[in-house]
């Protein structure tokens, strides 16, 4: 798990972009654990929908404008045990996680779906970080 971690922790960064070098390893390390929770990129699109998000979510993975969430949103879509579990792990507040969550999920996920599809290899984290090293 150990290269996994290192090649998706570095493609993620990627993604990501910007920042300093500190903060960007933090919320490379937090995508990576959202997603591993949460049965990767199908299963974070399956949340915002059921949480009435769906359009949202459907605008991060089409090649058109990314729509924004809230901070608030986030916490919803996810649940506050959720978020807080999450955060203590990372030493942050919840607040911030979800403010972190709202700023750079759209463009994740938009980064990894280039195609304007998921595709059903799309809800492996794995799978996805590897296409984007092609």
């Amino acid at each position: 798990m150990g290269l996994f971690d290192g090649v998706a922790g570095a493609v993620l960064g990627k993604v990501l972009g910007g920042g300093q070098a500190g903060d960007q390893g933090g919320l490379t390390a937090i995508a990576l654990e959202l997603f591993n929770q949460n049965g990767g990129i199908g299963g974070i699109l399956d949340k915002f929908k059921a949480g009435g998000l769906g359009d949202a979510a459907a605008s991060w993975v089409s090649l058109g404008e990314n729509l924004p969430v809230s901070a608030d949103q986030v916490a919803s879509v996810f649940g506050n045990s959720a978020i807080t579990d999450l955060a203590a792990k990372f030493g942050i507040s919840p607040d911030v996680l979800t403010s972190q969550i709202a700023q750079h999920l759209p463009e994740v996920i938009n980064k990894v779906t280039p195609s304007g599809t998921v595709s059903e290899e799309s809800g492996n984290l794995l799978t996805s970080i590897l296409g984007m090293l092609k």
